[in-house]
């Protein structure tokens, strides 16, 4: 499979819908599979963004590509930060933020979503992760025990000061879980606002090894395929739900 990871700059509303066909169109047209974009892409924490816009866009690019599945990174609505995932001109999953950012204040914009989510696409169950999200390793495990995910697709806005941050949890996740994990992440933000350098996008195989890109947006991965693992986390976890004290 080929996965497009975008490096998003965010600028204005009506130029970020504008670069989002654009990209849109030339990642499809290039092979991709899979088209996956960046936390709060066309709004950032400054801007407001028409959610029936929003939407407008997410079905015609879809319908207009519609062999490739589009993770639109995440955008406000209905009070949430809503992940979704589109084809062929459909919603066909989508994620409300669970973990919101208290440092950034994110709860003075945003309710958290109350459940977890995965989308099945061409036989490949993929989890949906959106930033603060990879704190909580309990999230992941819940999705591949149980709906059985292979794949997590985390979006961020995460800062480039604490990438190390960023791209260690997503290998973390990778690792503990025997699965593939593709992390886009807003490259920056550029307004009079807003002005914010992010994280790099990270790609890892179920080992935790890191995939290479020749272009820094293209990752070839076998994510159908049975990963060879030294220790397979799914078949050989063990339920406990005992924990003994001793000493207080």
């Amino acid at each position: 499979m080929r996965i497009h990871l975008s490096r998003w700059t965010c600028l204005d509303v009506e130029r970020n819908l504008a670069r989002l066909r654009e990209e849109s169109a030339a990642a499809a047209s290039s092979g991709a599979d899979w088209v996956i974009f960046p936390e709060s892409f066309l709004n950032g924490y400054t801007r407001t963004v028409d959610p029936a816009a929003a939407r407008e866009a997410f079905g015609r690019i879809s319908s207009e590509h519609p062999r490739t599945a589009f993770f639109f990174g995440s955008f406000t609505e209905d009070r949430r930060n809503r992940m979704t995932v589109w084809r062929e001109g459909r919603e066909v999953g989508r994620y409300d933020k669970v973990h919101l950012f208290g440092p950034n204040d994110e709860g003075r914009l945003w309710d958290p979503g109350d459940r977890y989510a995965a989308v099945s696409l061409d036989g490949v169950r993929v989890g949906l992760l959106n930033c603060n999200d990879l704190r909580f390793p309990e999230q992941a495990r819940a999705l591949e025990l149980e709906a059985g995910v292979t794949a997590f697709v985390a979006v961020a806005w995460w800062p480039w000061r604490r990438t190390h941050v960023w791209e260690t949890l997503l290998r973390a996740r990778a690792i503990e879980n025997g699965a593939w994990v593709f992390g886009c992440c807003v490259a920056a933000s550029e307004t009079p606002e807003e002005r914010f350098a992010g994280a790099g996008n990270y790609a890892f195989d179920p080992s935790g090894e890191p995939l290479r890109t020749s272009d820094d947006r293209t990752y070839e991965a076998e994510v159908g395929a049975p990963a060879e693992l030294v220790v397979d986390p799914v078949a050989t976890y063990a339920r406990v739900d005992r924990v003994e004290r001793f000493g207080f």
